[in-house]
């Protein structure tokens, strides 16, 4: 039974795509281990990185190339000053010379040595393969595939028995929603009580208290950024950024001097049913702008949908609940992990594998189960508003223009926000036992859309908007 932290599914990395940059830039760091592990890193004359399928399809508008570059610098997208990211890629293509892992310099050039391949390697559509050359005179090479939310395997599901090994001490071991609910009732817990207890088998809950305040930190930054910044985003489209302008017209007069300061004066306002839908669209899009110009955000469960889980839980902190402190943040990041880990451990979150109701979709159904739990839902009526969630996402396609995590992505974060507090209210009014579709059912139905779905709306830009939008337009 595959077991999955919650920190595996709330991940702090650069944006624009969890899939096609974060994944990308940790195979970069892991090949290196690669190559050091098996003494050939000093041999190291010239590599090449080799992109297929949907990393070669839209992996310039995702960043692709830059993130697999980024990591073979030796650079951390946890921890890698954004404001450095252009200057360092300027400086490669201006001089030709790669400083592999910040140790050894060798000869790369940016528009030879990344080779896009409109063919698909084996058991992903998201495949990579860095090649070798040494200076004893032999070559070696190495594949990888990006499976979403930024997990990077060999192959896929091939890891899976490392990863049961790895959290076989999980108390509560969980596959399904319906095990899920067992748990709840026989120790007579909260959805994030058990998901408490199967996280303190990994760490301690101070570490995990730690952890998860970095992730809201996080998302709380990126809120406040893209509400601040103003201008259009990069790659060509010229969209420009909403969040700020819509942000300026809410905020009024407030008066604040840091995020925290911000974060109180929203919550001292008084909000109608128009300005309530205004506020988490502007928290939203906020997030997904970040996110387009390479920003530092969560995925949640991707960077494609980053933006739905921090809008919902900020609705919560300043329109639903003024006096929520922490461990109601630390409440909805737990439950929502958990959604998130059995639509990955039952059907997929990658847009490549499923379309966007593999991001939007699931995400919306995270937010929706987290917001559920700490406004008093019981565990089954949780599992309810995620069923609901992605009920009404199921067949979302990923037909991103010109392959840029901008149109329809951004917009799609606030339609899923929204969609996860209907489905908590919703949920909330429904008596038990009286759900027509189960989770389970939902996450089973989701995959097999996504497996009839048919490719060219997978995440390549081959169909939908990306095709019918004039781009002379943009």
């Amino acid at each position: 039974m595959e077991s999955i932290s919650v920190f595996d599914m709330l991940k702090i990395g650069v944006g624009p795509s969890s899939s096609h940059t974060l994944g990308p830039w940790r195979a970069s760091e892991r090949w290196i281990e690669e190559l050091k592990t098996s003494s050939r890193f000093d041999l190291v004359d010239q590599i090449q990185i080799h992109l297929y399928g949907s990393l070669s399809l839209t992996g310039v508008g995702h960043a692709t190339d830059l993130a697999a570059v980024l990591g073979l610098l030796g650079y951390d997208p946890v921890t890698i000053p954004v404001e450095n990211i252009d200057p360092e890629i300027n400086n490669l293509k201006t001089f030709g010379r790669l400083n592999l892992n910040g140790e050894r310099s060798i000869d790369f050039d940016f528009d030879k040595d990344i080779i896009f391949h409109k063919t698909f390697l084996p058991y992903h559509p998201n495949g990579m393969t860095f090649t070798a050359e040494l200076s004893n005179g032999e070559k070696t090479s190495s594949t990888f595939y990006s499976i979403g939310g930024g997990f990077v395997v060999k192959e896929e599901r091939k890891k899976a028995k490392e990863q049961i090994k790895r959290f076989n001490n999980f108390p509560f071991p969980i596959a399904k929603a319906a095990q899920l609910q067992v748990y709840c009732d026989q120790e007579n817990k909260k959805i994030s009580e058990i998901v408490l207890e199967n996280e303190k088998s990994l760490r301690s809950e101070q570490e995990i208290d730690n952890g998860l305040k970095a992730v809201w930190d996080v998302m709380l930054e990126s809120m406040y950024i893209g509400c601040h910044t103003e201008g259009n985003l990069p790659g060509g489209l010229n969209v420009r950024r909403r969040a700020f302008d819509s942000h300026q017209r809410l905020i009024g007069d407030l008066q604040y001097d840091t995020k925290e300061d911000w974060l109180w004066a929203i919550r001292k306002t008084k909000v109608e049913f128009r300005s309530i839908l205004k506020w988490v669209s502007c928290f939203a899009l906020a997030v997904n702008e970040v996110n387009a110009a390479l920003g530092r955000v969560v995925t949640a469960p991707t960077n494609g949908s980053a933006g739905v889980i921090p809008a919902v839980l900020m609705y919560y902190l300043t329109i639903d609940n003024h006096k929520a402190d922490f461990s109601h943040i630390k409440q909805f990041l737990l439950v929502a992990g958990e959604i998130g880990s059995l639509f990955k451990k039952g059907a997929t979150i990658s847009a490549a594998m499923g379309g966007c109701q593999a991001e939007i979709g699931v995400s919306s159904a995270m937010a929706a189960g987290g917001l559920t739990e700490v406004m008093g839902g019981t565990p089954e009526q949780v599992m309810i508003a995620s069923e609901i969630a992605m009920e009404h996402h199921l067949g979302l396609t990923c037909d991103p223009i010109k392959g840029l995590v901008q149109i329809p992505c951004i917009e799609r974060n606030s339609m899923g926000a929204i969609k996860a507090i209907n489905a908590a209210e919703l949920a909330l009014d429904r008596k038990p036992g009286h759900a027509k579709v189960t989770l389970d059912e939902v996450i089973e139905t989701m995959w097999a859309t996504a497996r009839d779905m048919n490719s060219k709306y997978k995440e390549t830009s081959e169909g939908g908007l990306a095709v019918q939008v004039n781009l002379s337009d943009c």
